[in-house]
């Protein structure tokens, strides 16, 4: 299991920077940092207070308390931290005054670097509506002339993003660093697994620390699907449920469209179907902008539109976090079973849906790999600065790779390609299917540009040789992030 602090070199890094910062002038910075729920903020936060090895205060919120409450629980944080040289001169419980809280706060600061810890925020700024305001007020007036970097933490993405919009109170007085999930060489590092063992708990977890803590060193992800099958509360189960209920508590329009997505339906009319009612489909007019919405604002889904050097429809949906796209599709199904004293059923839903849905999950984490590697130059062609995939409307062909200058509309296309994820290797017929397909995308030269396979198992030998131009397997995507 991982038990120990692992990756994040480039987050602890960034906030070194800005304590160094603050070291130097004298003055103090703030920092949002906002990231999806067991992405890790805090254990990144404590591991970062605990290496700075300066005087911290870390204080987290509760959900529905009031601002009484809360005033009182950040004065008793405060008061049993390493901040004021004197506990017992801070305030006693509180009358729910924030200004007065800021400044309980601001007398406690010694004259060193220091590090405050506000985790949660969007739930204090949904108890209290003038907290903004006197969290502004009290930056402004009392706490960036002193040395401390100020950390605001939060799960809700919207909420995070608009602490610092440009119509809030605490625009333009902090840092944004968005907190993602552990990469595919940080899972297998976590883990001590080879790279296609590494892929596949990546896609399970969804690099999150929350499920990866519960993962058995050195196990393969269908091992270790099949042992939590055993455990009606295990953390593959309980992380992206625990998600979904916070993000979405009621049963419904939008639930039921985000269940829609992770079943399968991936295009607007198919969505409409499937979280319509017995009336009919969804209208349009209701289900576009909850996809906006669930895009855009919740960032829980991902849109993406098909890459050529011509505007194409139309575009895709999917679950943008891999472990609740799994749970969506297989694990909910399994749990059930689970829930009903029969693990044995619940892994065959498990080992019965996993290759399919494997090779359709593996895409996008393809995808990203390419364009890593591109930016390092580290592949065949010059400019590639985006991948995706094409598809015509009647998804026929359906192009896995295309890689290009800018999206969604290129200038000019390096590559095409074909992903083949599976325990066979790309063979003679996968690489027909591939040359019959690629002329048909838009900005395709046959002259120039080049073929690309990723695939699991790598190449049979009756591929022949010299077609094509680049083979993508595990080693390659997991290097990528390194």
């Amino acid at each position: 299991m991982v038990s120990s602090f692992v990756g994040r070199r480039t987050e602890l890094a960034l906030l070194g920077k800005r304590l160094e910062r603050i070291a130097g002038a004298g003055a103090g910075t703030a920092v949002a940092i906002r990231g999806r729920r067991q992405v890790g903020k805090s254990r990144l936060v404590q591991e970062f207070c605990d290496r700075a090895a300066v005087p911290y205060l870390f204080s987290t919120a509760t959900k529905g308390a009031s601002p009484v409450e809360a005033v009182a629980g950040f004065l008793a944080d405060l008061r049993e931290s390493s901040l004021p040289r004197d506990p017992h001169l801070v305030p006693a419980g509180g009358s729910g005054s924030w200004p007065d809280a800021f400044r309980a706060l601001a007398a406690a600061l010694p004259d060193r670097p220091s590090i405050v810890v506000m985790d949660e925020v969007p739930w204090l700024a949904e108890q209290d509506g003038l907290f903004d305001g006197a969290l502004q007020t009290a930056w402004d007036r009392l706490l960036a002339k002193r040395p401390v970097l100020l950390l605001l933490l939060g799960s809700d993405l919207h909420m995070m993003e608009r602490l610092t919009s440009y119509d809030r109170p605490f625009y333009g007085r902090a840092d944004n660093l968005v907190l993602g999930p552990l990469n595919p060489a940080e899972t297998g590092e976590a883990l001590g697994l080879a790279p296609a063992d590494a892929v596949d708990a990546h896609l399970v977890s969804g690099g999150l620390p929350g499920i990866l803590r519960a993962w058995p060193h050195a196990t393969p992800a269908l091992p270790f699907l099949e042992q939590e099958c055993a455990d009606p509360a295990s953390p593959v189960f309980s992380v992206p449920e625990s998600s979904l209920l916070a993000e979405f508590p009621a049963p419904d329009q939008a639930r039921r469209v985000l269940e829609a997505v992770g079943g399968g339906d991936r295009t607007h009319a198919n969505i409409a179907a499937t979280a319509g009612s017995r009336e009919g489909a969804l209208a349009s007019g209701s289900l576009s902008p909850l996809l906006r919405r669930l895009a855009e604002e919740k960032h829980v889904l991902a849109v993406d539109e098909p890459l050529s050097t011509r505007p194409g429809k139309p575009a895709l949906h999917r679950i943008a976090d891999s472990s609740l796209r799994l749970y969506l599709a297989v694990l909910r199904s399994a749990q059930e079973q689970v829930r009903r004293g029969r693990p044995e059923a619940a892994f065959r839903v498990v080992e019965r849906r996993w290759t399919a849905w494997r090779g359709r999950a593996v895409e996008p984490l393809v995808r990203q790999s390419l364009e890593l590697a591109a930016a390092d130059g580290a592949l065949p062609w010059d400019g590639v600065e985006t991948v995706g995939g094409w598809w015509n409307r009647q998804f026929d062909p359906e192009v896995d790779l295309v890689g290009a200058d800018r999206a969604p509309v290129a200038g000019r296309i390096s590559f095409v390609g074909s992903t083949k994820w599976l325990l066979t290797p790309f063979d003679r017929h996968d690489l027909a299917a591939l040359t019959r397909a690629a002329p048909l995308v838009p900005g395709f030269e046959p002259d120039r540009t080049g073929l690309v396979v990723a695939s699991l198992s790598g190449t049979a030998p009756d591929t022949g040789t010299g077609t094509v131009d680049l083979v993508w397997g595990p080693d390659r995507l997991v290097d990528a992030w390194r």
